[in-house]
């Protein structure tokens, strides 16, 4: 009877473990402090983005009255709010894409086998524990970290790979791909 109970909801806790581990990366800690009777209470909000390296990534938000509790709390909402992005070749993004979120704006395009990743701040922690090698961004909007982050993931979310392409259209892959040999040859004008 015991182990009839114990089925349930521990098996389902021990499978989340045995799941790839993420990293986590630090974005920003802001301190706040509210004005009470006796003085000053300070409180830590942290921003944390997660992921696997591997085409997942997430970001959450944590408050608490100590640091380590605040990154605790933003680390846990990262790993529910996990997106998947579809990658090219495991290192860069299939195409172009713009994103934007409030005055957020950000521009993400694809780049050559080893450009590395041209990014600032907060749109960099992103990248990297999405596993994404090659990208070429920039953010034209609001310098807030916050904003930058949902701009990119907002970007991100809307990446579309040739295979969903394809299946969206009811075509195969190699309908919707260019073939190199039938590449818009460049005029030679003498």
């Amino acid at each position: 009877m015991a182990e009839r109970e114990n089925r349930g909801r521990g098996r389902r806790r021990d499978e989340r473990d045995e799941t790839p581990e993420f990293a986590d990366r630090l974005v920003a800690i802001n301190r706040v402090s509210k004005t009470v009777k006796g003085g000053k209470r300070f409180g830590f909000a942290a921003l944390v983005v997660v992921g696997d390296q591997r085409g997942r990534v997430g970001f959450g938000k944590g408050k608490a009255k100590e640091v380590p509790e605040a990154i605790r709390k933003a680390t846990e909402q990262a790993k529910r709010n996990l997106i998947r992005v579809p990658l090219r070749e495991g290192r860069t993004l299939h195409h172009d894409i713009e994103g934007h979120h409030g005055a957020g704006k950000v521009v993400m395009r694809t780049a050559p086998e080893g450009t590395g990743i041209i990014a600032g701040g907060p749109m960099r922690a992103v990248f990297e524990m999405l596993g994404v090698k090659d990208v070429v961004a920039k953010s034209t909007g609001s310098q807030n970290p916050y904003n930058m982050i949902r701009a990119t993931l907002n970007g991100l979310g809307r990446e579309s790979s040739p295979r969903m392409v394809a299946a969206r259209r009811g075509k195969k892959v190699a309908d919707i791909l260019p073939r190199r040999d039938e590449a818009p040859a460049e005029t030679e004008e003498a």
